[in-house]
């Protein structure tokens, strides 16, 4: 059976910050408000090109639908231009 969800009790420090990096990068490219939800999580991913993880954005904003934006790469790994790629590839 495949392995959606990778388990993040005693989650390692590394992952923490850079779900905290990617987040504060989302709220600046998007200028979103306090009232703005940003959630970045790290999933399983068994697509030939993103390794054994992928990385999954959720933007909640009021009054619209959440948008979820994909990197075919683990956390840590993502760059400021992956995730500029991938907002600017999401559907608007």
């Amino acid at each position: 059976m495949a392995r959606f969800f990778f388990n993040r009790r005693g989650a390692d420090p590394e992952t923490a910050d850079a779900s905290r990096r990617l987040s504060a990068m989302v709220r600046a490219h998007l200028a979103l408000s306090e009232d703005d939800g940003v959630t970045v999580s790290e999933i399983a991913c068994s697509h030939p090109e993103c390794g054994d993880a992928e990385t999954v954005v959720l933007i909640m904003r009021l009054g619209r639908a959440t948008e979820a934006v994909k990197v075919l790469k683990a956390m840590r790994l993502v760059t400021e231009e992956d995730l500029r790629q991938a907002l600017a590839a999401a559907p608007a």
